[in-house]
């Protein structure tokens, strides 16, 4: 099993990223918490990767902190939440505002989450409010979010959270919005996306 990934960071998307060690390339599945934390591209990555092993397929999620990964592992062991839901969640929302919320009990947060219904929000918070999650530091940040061309960076948000399972107009009004409101200098992606799922929540 792979636990542990040490490469050049070759390609990056919202959703998954192409990590090289050793002359192979992973493909990796990524949430947003980590996709805002990778660094430049050329550049040197390490990730916690927890490995799904199944009949027809191998597959690698990572995530940029210890942490994350103990939250996704415990996510995926409430019945009837898998791999895919499970990144949905930590994409809606950071990993410490995740915890606070189940602490809370917060089902009105929880549910605005795509794929989160009302019992799924309550057997989240039913199974894991007593957990101990390791509260380990998380890995440093890469670079600041660079001023990035405004069409393809309105279309990657776009896609990425249409992926989410959000719905088309809600977030095209959403994106409309922060870009609206944005400075010049934070017109990147991962800004955008952050802004515009915080949007979202509320």
């Amino acid at each position: 099993m792979i636990a542990r990934l040490n490469g050049t960071l070759i390609q990056k998307r919202p959703a998954s990223l192409v990590v090289e060690a050793m002359g192979v390339g992973y493909e990796v599945f990524v949430p947003l918490s980590t996709f805002y934390e990778l660094p430049d591209i050329g550049q040197d990555v390490v990730l916690h990767v927890h490995t799904q092993v199944r009949q027809d397929a191998i597959s690698l999620f990572g995530f940029i902190s210890e942490r994350e990964k103990d939250i996704f592992q415990i996510l995926i062991s409430v019945n009837g939440i898998g791999p895919k839901l499970a990144m949905n969640i930590l994409s809606g929302t950071d990993p410490a505002e995740l915890l606070r919320l189940i602490s809370r009990g917060d089902l009105n947060r929880l549910i605005r989450i795509p794929g989160v219904g009302k019992k799924m929000a309550e057997r989240i918070i039913f199974d894991l409010r007593d957990k101990k999650i390791t509260d380990t530091p998380d890995a440093p940040g890469g670079d600041k979010p660079r001023t990035a061309d405004l069409d393809a960076v309105r279309e990657d948000a776009l896609s990425a959270l249409m992926n989410l399972g959000y719905r088309n107009q809600m977030v095209n009004d959403a994106l409309d919005r922060v870009i609206q409101e944005a400075d010049a200098e934070q017109i990147s992606l991962d800004v955008i996306l952050k802004k515009t799922l915080k949007l979202l929540a509320n």
